[in-house]
């Protein structure tokens, strides 16, 4: 019975052919991008999303897909996502997202991804961040 169904010789075959199997699967899982995990940040860092936020991405590298999580005081201070014109000019472009909520998780596209205040005047002064995602 040595070679047929079910003998202690096929059981190696098998276990071999399953590790393949697994490796191809953690292999092309790995090259689609499953296998890297979204970074959160936190805007401003202890300091949340402030006037000192605009240099805060400095030294950073994000990728496509990071999360990052904008803190601060609702009624003082809000988050719009603009394109290039709307961060250069301190307007809002239509179609811009606004969060209001104090805690606004964002995810970052590819390329720059541009935040303004639009409370009081902020933008004008400053408030106001760019972030490039790979």
């Amino acid at each position: 019975m040595a070679g047929g169904r079910g003998s202690a010789g096929a059981r190696p075959r098998r276990a071999i052919a399953m590790a393949f199997a697994v490796a191809c699967c953690c292999c092309v899982l790995a090259g689609l991008g499953v296998a890297d995990a979204a970074t959160t940040y936190y805007v401003g860092d202890g300091s949340g999303w402030s006037f000192s936020s605009a240099s805060w991405p400095n030294g950073k590298q994000f990728h496509a897909g990071d999360v990052l999580v904008f803190r601060y005081i609702p009624w003082m201070h809000n988050v719009v996502a603009v394109d290039e014109d709307g961060f250069n000019g301190c307007t809002t472009p239509p179609g811009s997202r606004t969060y209001t909520s104090g805690s606004d998780s964002v995810r970052l596209a590819k390329g720059n991804n541009y935040f303004i205040c639009t409370r009081f005047g902020h933008c004008n002064l400053g408030m106001k961040l760019v972030v490039y995602a790979a």
